[in-house]
């Protein structure tokens, strides 16, 4: 009994190992990318399932710092273009151009809808 158990845990920890290189060579060509590295795709670049890149602190720690890093250049990257009052109105007159055009596009569809009824009476 003894010698199974042992086999097992060798195959188990073989296995491990085998999806803990998968699961860091899968970090490592998203790094090369510079493509998101998140849970869900590591899992799918690597073949790994998502529970075990959480259950493995290693792996779950430098993903989350990843992850981490990523959401804070977004919020960067955002924070550059909402600093000034200039850009939103900027964003403002260009919404309100796009209002003005559909208003008008609206108004002409309504005015031949009513007149394609008129000839549709009036052939009756």
């Amino acid at each position: 009994m003894p010698d199974k158990q042992k086999g097992l845990r060798e195959s188990w920890e073989h296995r491990k190992s085998e999806a803990l290189q998968k699961a860091k060579d899968a970090i490592k060509e998203l790094e090369a990318a510079n493509k998101a590295i998140t849970f869900s795709s590591v899992s799918t670049k690597s073949g790994v399932s998502r529970s075990f890149l959480y259950d493995e602190p290693s792996i779950r720690k430098v993903i989350e710092k990843n992850r981490e890093a990523g959401v804070n250049h977004e919020i960067n990257r955002r924070a550059k273009y909402d600093k000034t009052a200039q850009s939103k109105d900027v964003i403002i007159q260009a919404k309100d151009r796009r209002i003005r055009k559909l208003e008008t596009e609206n108004e002409e569809l309504r005015a031949e809808v009513q007149r394609l009824r008129g000839l549709l009476y009036s052939k009756k």
